[in-house]
């Protein structure tokens, strides 16, 4: 592709050409980012060329992502998911501009679907006949639902506490699905092993660069939405990474390409259970594995793949990392329902949570804009969020009137 300069290694700088390499550098096995030739992708994506473009999914974006060849997509519609503008919420927490961007809109309920189009775009470009990954679920899911229909076989390695709707979506796919007795990190490190003995290609996050690629979509949504801007600052849940990095690198892509001139500032949050990221923040960039625990099952990671790319980000864009407790989680689930209409897994509420402290802290400003990424739906893990509504379980009555006035508080339903 000539759009694509190289994969470059961001350990120790070292260039490679695509077929040089299917993950990671030669010399030092550091995670690759792939860096491309703005010059030459100006003469065909600008401002103009995306206002007339009337493709609505991540696709319309073709121009700046590492694929080469429209017939060799997957057929399901990836991106353009909305963002709405949060009013009642944002005066509730005295800020003027809050934007949630809702990923739980996309084919299998998440931002992941963006990571997996791209990767099985490439995969098909390379005529791979079997592609894995490994996962909390939501990767995973992408996977099997993107690759359900093609001539290609899919295998998933996860973690035998997944939640079960998660685990349906994969069975439904057809997927061959693996539960492993240990961590997401054991699942990942026996994907890694089967892809090197059995030839098989992968989707892990963290390892394969063209995961990062389709990620990045998300920030040129946000952007367009926001009438060719980005916001103040973007809060977003952090796991492996993965999301976080790519979300950068869209705000990056665009402003070298002169799309946008703003950058924003970058805030990653964990749970204080599963906080490697913030450790290594907070200590100089030194990644350490942990023991990672918390409700948000897909931020549950003892170690971030692409921590090194994700401190990158955060240094580019003068960002922090901070930490909520699992029970702010369960209470945002249900408080960003009811202010937005939005119903967010746990992890996808983790931004909310979030940004309830920071401004009772004082570091978001009252004029600022800010968007939170939802980074999946809420239906993708119901036990958790069952957790956060307060009301009793609803009661079974006989069809009447007279029952139905016992059940409910009927002051707020009769209008008098």
């Amino acid at each position: 592709m000539k759009k694509i300069l190289s994969l470059q290694c961001i350990n120790c700088g070292k260039e490679h050409k695509l077929s040089d390499t299917r993950y990671l550098c030669t010399a030092c096995a550091g995670n690759l980012e792939i860096t491309y030739d703005y010059k030459l992708i100006k003469k065909r994506l600008d401002y103009d060329d995306l206002e007339k473009n009337t493709t609505y999914d991540m696709w319309r974006y073709i121009d700046i992502l590492p694929v080469d060849d429209n017939k060799d997509l997957p057929p399901v519609k990836v991106g353009w998911t909305p963002l709405y503008e949060a009013e009642d919420l944002a005066k509730k927490l005295g800020i003027a501009n809050l934007f949630i961007k809702d990923e739980g809109r996309n084919p299998t309920g998440s931002i992941k679907d963006r990571g997996s189009a791209v990767v099985v775009a490439r995969a098909l470009e390379l005529n791979e006949k079997v592609i894995s990954t490994a996962s909390n679920g939501n990767a995973s899911d992408s996977l099997a639902c993107l690759t359900a229909n093609l001539h290609m076989e899919t295998v998933i390695f996860m973690p035998k506490t997944v939640p079960y709707p998660k685990l349906v979506q994969l069975l439904v796919f057809g997927a061959h699905v693996v539960l492993v007795d240990g961590s997401y990190d054991d699942a990942f490190e026996l994907n890694v092993k089967a892809t090197e003995k059995y030839g098989w290609y992968t989707r892990a996050a963290g390892y394969n660069p063209f995961v990062r690629e389709g990620k990045k979509t998300c920030a040129f949504e946000i952007c367009e939405q926001l009438e060719w801007e980005a916001p103040d600052k973007v809060i977003v849940s952090v796991g492996d990474g993965s999301v976080f990095s790519g979300l950068w690198k869209g705000f990056v892509d665009f402003n070298k390409l002169g799309i946008i001139e703003k950058m924003p500032q970058m805030i990653a949050v964990q749970p204080e259970g599963s906080a490697a990221l913030k450790k290594a923040f907070d200590n100089g960039g030194k990644v350490e594995h942990i023991k990672a625990k918390t409700i948000a099952d897909t931020l549950a990671v003892n170690y971030p793949r692409d921590a090194q790319m994700a401190l990158q980000a955060l240094d580019e864009s003068g960002g922090f990392v901070t930490t909520v407790k699992d029970n702010e989680i369960i209470e945002a689930i249900s408080e960003l329902a009811k202010g937005t209409n939005v119903f967010a897994e746990p992890a996808g509420a983790v931004p909310y949570a979030a940004l309830k402290n920071l401004v009772k802290e004082g570091k978001i400003k009252s004029d600022e804009s800010v968007v939170l990424v939802v980074t999946g739906y809420g239906l993708k893990d119901i036990d958790t969020a069952i957790k956060s509504v307060k009301q009793e379980h609803p009661k079974t009555i006989k069809p009447t009137l007279e029952e139905l006035e016992k059940a409910i508080n009927m002051e707020k339903l009769i209008h008098k």
